[in-house]
């Protein structure tokens, strides 16, 4: 028979197991727009989901913020101890606008102040910064804006976070397209000093192929483990969520504004397997990048298909345990593939 003490010890064990166990699990993030089939989706699937991101909030140059979160969201997430962390971004991510906000004191101010205002009177957890297309010359002002958001939010007991560019280095690159990129998108992120301010930052490895791009992954393991290296010499593994797609993409030839060209659009795991179906066209799974993809003619012309499925999210799950990540940040809710929620249940178990 065990001892009151042996008995004290082993309960001790079990307690201090279960905590890094809670520790260790992996915290989802999962974003969502004013969409019924993401609310579906968000509702369906709510018992995977740690803290939901909509996409609510647009904020202009003058920092006035304009939005709002679906009440019923608000109302499930209450009712299931769902953090609710809103996006505020940056009106048709407009440069030039943004660019004029940043050197306006008074209109920063305003920005943050309404910040506060909306997370005491919805009682979210915190805000998430989703500001993009900011030229590199404002790096050190849009960190300091991020800073004084942090502080005023911190300091009345919310959360902040920021989501992300990834870049694998701070070269431009090689080409214009890479220039481009960095100057006008990548580039702006002082990782360290963000990592530093904010709880968390989230990182968005996906849209490595765009529709400005040649057809490609949407998110390839080596695109994503060059900017996971990258980012974490500055900012430590436990303060990033890893940004990982749900959506799929496919390339054809369009006219658009007069032009003839080749153009690629987003769409969801559905879309992407009946196109595939009835083009007849094969899926073949690239064991480098861990992605399905196919191609078909089209009158000739070869249309092409990257598919984001619950296999290729497995994949991109393992990374999370690899790098021992703070969690996930999932852009969407209501993309999927519905084999993704089992997956993701079984890894959050093991």
């Amino acid at each position: 028979m065990f001892s009151l003490r042996c008995i004290s010890a082993a309960c001790i064990l079990v307690l201090l197991s279960a905590t890094v166990a809670l520790a260790q699990r992996t915290e989802t993030l999962f974003y969502a727009i004013d969409n019924e089939d993401c609310f579906l989706s968000f509702k369906a699937n709510i018992k995977s989901i740690d803290i939901v991101g909509p996409q609510s909030y647009k904020m202009d140059e003058h920092g006035i913020i304009a939005g709002s979160v679906d009440s019923r969201v608000l109302d499930l997430s209450r009712r299931n101890g769902v953090k609710v962390m809103p996006l505020v971004m940056n009106t048709g991510f407009d440069q030039p606008a943004f660019h004029s906000f940043l050197h306006d004191s008074l209109a920063r101010i305003r920005a943050v102040s309404t910040m506060l205002r909306l997370c005491r009177e919805n009682k979210y957890y915190g805000i998430q910064f989703d500001y993009e297309n900011i030229h590199v010359k404002d790096k050190e002002l849009f960190t300091e804006f991020y800073r004084q958001a942090a502080s005023l939010l911190h300091a009345n007991g919310f959360g902040i976070s920021i989501a992300v560019v990834p870049r694998s280095s701070d070269n431009a690159g090689p080409t214009e397209y890479h220039r481009w990129n960095f100057e006008n998108w990548s580039g702006v992120y002082d990782y360290k000093a963000l990592g530093e301010i904010g709880d968390f930052v989230s990182l968005m490895t996906y849209s490595q192929h765009t529709p400005r791009t040649p057809p490609g992954p949407v998110a390839g393991i080596p695109w994503m483990e060059a900017a996971i290296q990258f980012v974490s010499q500055g900012v430590p593994t436990s303060k990033i969520s890893l940004g990982l797609p749900f959506y799929s993409h496919h390339w054809q030839a369009a006219y658009q504004n007069g032009k003839p060209l080749a153009w690629g659009r987003t769409l969801d795991y559905k879309e992407a397997k009946g196109i595939a179906e009835r083009s007849g066209a094969s899926w073949q799974w690239d064991d480098r990048e861990k992605v399905y993809y196919t191609f078909y003619s089209n009158e000739g012309l070869n249309e092409y298909l990257y598919l984001e499925d619950a296999r290729s999210f497995t994949a991109k799950m393992a990374l999370v345990k690899k790098y021992r990540f703070r969690g996930i940040s999932v852009w969407r809710l209501g993309h999927e593939d519905p084999d993704v929620w089992k997956q993701l249940q079984q890894s959050r178990q093991n």
